[in-house]
């Protein structure tokens, strides 16, 4: 670890020489995403989210309503779209666009 925080790096957007430790803070913060519902609130792991709009399920044979609760959302890293489970569909992707944070 020693090494580490001794060695440096090029950091070509600033044009800087900068530590490894600030490099590599720099590019963690650089893979989050940030994923917003309908009116802009922030979601996250976990969240609880209402859908806008009644919704087609392609190949489920089923709609969703709206006001429907969905429990427990996950991030996939695009901005605009939450993997969730709902009762009788598996691999349930929606759009940021249609939910709201409860």
């Amino acid at each position: 670890m020693a090494e580490e925080e001794d060695s440096f790096v090029y950091d070509e957007a600033s044009g800087e020489w900068i530590s490894a430790a600030e490099a590599k803070a720099k590019a963690g913060a650089a893979d989050a995403v940030e994923v917003r519902d309908s009116v802009g609130n922030l979601l996250a792991d976990g969240d609880q989210v209402t859908l806008i709009k009644d919704l087609t399920v392609k190949g489920a044979g089923q709609t969703l309503k709206r006001g429907t609760l969905i429990k427990s959302i996950r991030l996939t890293g695009d901005p605009q779209e939450i993997d969730c489970k709902y009762e009788g569909i598996k691999g349930l992707v929606l759009r940021a666009e249609f939910v709201r944070k409860r």
